[in-house]
């Protein structure tokens, strides 16, 4: 085998557990739809959506103000559809587009020989969006739905096998219990559409998001061909520098990659720094790093703006959407079934849960209510003010500038 096979067969042991994790999903659905003890009637996930998509529509209008598009529809793909779906999300530059959709789809399929081609076809790109790859494929069974041009997506895999394989694992009498995991069950389908039909009416922050994200991966692909490009005599000073384990000298990309997914800014300089690099103007490096490799400090400065609207942008999305859903379901019997039954928790532990896009948003919604989302999406707030709401409740909304300093 080869060194790009072995690199190929290494990316899916990184992601071997979320991968047995969908073999067994499926096995065990298969065993509990061919138990004649247990219950076959469970809400249709398909008909259930479909009935409630307007519905859903009107609550968020209803509480936000904001405007849902009139020709959205609903979708319902499969693993692999749905694994391509998130490919697509990933934001690549216009170059990339074609390779993602690629790595994403060999991945999803195992497949060990086309993701060694895609190596070989071009290296940088690989170790770019690999990661992406690992990361997205990963969080794939505890992903609902997503959205993207004008469509919510519902993940057919998970939703349609959830409700019984937590009935099934509660043991029988299955009849007792089964009410309440269905009505959980519509909870978590009333909660995905509800998330994504609020993403769909965020286009100015979606367009920062995903504007900021391409830069990113733009200055990660430049980094990458540098680290790839380094003379054997650098490649070993960085490596001994850095004390990186050790790759026989027959491996030559595995110690490029190695090199790359430690100094790729989002895992180094927010490692080195810490999370507060996101409210930072400047980032210092390791002189030595910086001797051996001038091109890193000039890389990771243009990085700092881009992942900061990134992160602004997607903290804001997340915030606006997880308290719209609470605010709207809180109320409703199948979200709070859903809560205990699917999540092991309460309503009351559930709506503490901190995050800073959520705290923002109350706090703007609690000064304007309804407008709050309008400035929110429109006006959106930089790091520190997502980081200290107070900031963003100086500014001037109706223009977006900031009064105070």
């Amino acid at each position: 085998m080869g060194e790009t096979e072995e690199f190929a067969e290494a990316l899916l042991d990184q992601i071997s557990v979320e991968l047995d994790e969908e073999k067994e999903i499926s096995e065990l659905s298969k065993r509990i739809s061919d138990n004649p003890d247990f219950p076959k009637k469970f809400t249709d996930m398909e008909d259930f959506s479909e009935k409630n998509f307007s519905i859903m529509k009107e609550k968020v209008q209803e509480f936000t103000g904001l405007d849902v598009n009139s020709n959205i529809k609903i979708e319902f793909p499969e693993l692999k559809e749905f694994k391509l779906l998130k490919g697509k999300k990933v934001y690549a530059t216009n170059q990339s587009n074609e390779f993602v959709n690629n790595l994403f789809s060999a991945v999803a399929d195992e497949n060990i020989e086309d993701i060694s081609k895609l190596i070989q076809e071009d290296t940088a790109k690989f170790l770019v969006y690999s990661t992406y790859a690992k990361a997205y494929i990963s969080k794939i069974s505890t992903t609902y739905g997503d959205y993207l041009d004008s469509t919510v997506f519902l993940n057919k895999f998970i939703l349609s096998k959830y409700p019984q394989i937590i009935l099934y694992k509660q043991g029988p009498p299955f009849l007792t219990n089964l009410e309440k995991v269905d009505s959980g069950y519509r909870g978590a389908l009333k909660m995905t559409l509800l998330e994504e039909l609020i993403h769909s009416t965020q286009n100015n922050l979606e367009n920062e998001n995903k504007n900021a994200a391409t830069n990113v991966n733009s200055i990660n692909e430049e980094l990458a061909k540098i680290i790839l490009d380094l003379d054997t005599s650098r490649a070993s000073s960085l490596y001994e520098y850095l004390q990186l384990q050790t790759v026989p000298d027959n491996f030559p990309i595995a110690k490029k990659a190695n090199l790359f997914f430690m100094l790729n800014p989002d895992n180094f300089v927010v490692n080195v720094l810490g999370p507060d690099v996101m409210t930072f103007s400047k980032v210092e490096i390791d002189p030595k790093i910086s001797e051996i490799v001038p091109e890193l400090a000039d890389i990771y400065q243009r990085w700092l703006s881009p992942i900061q609207s990134h992160h602004a942008a997607f903290s804001t999305m997340e915030g606006i959407a997880e308290f719209v859903v609470q605010n709207i379901l809180k109320d409703d019997d199948d979200f709070q079934n859903y809560l205990t039954t699917f999540m092991g928790t309460d309503f009351s532990s559930y709506k503490v849960r901190k995050n800073m896009g959520k705290e923002l948003t109350e706090k703007v919604f609690n000064k304007f209510g309804k407008n709050a989302f309008k400035f929110l999406i429109e006006s959106p707030p930089g790091t520190r003010e997502l980081k200290e709401p107070e900031l963003y409740l100086k500014r001037d909304l109706s223009t977006g500038s900031t009064t105070t300093k």
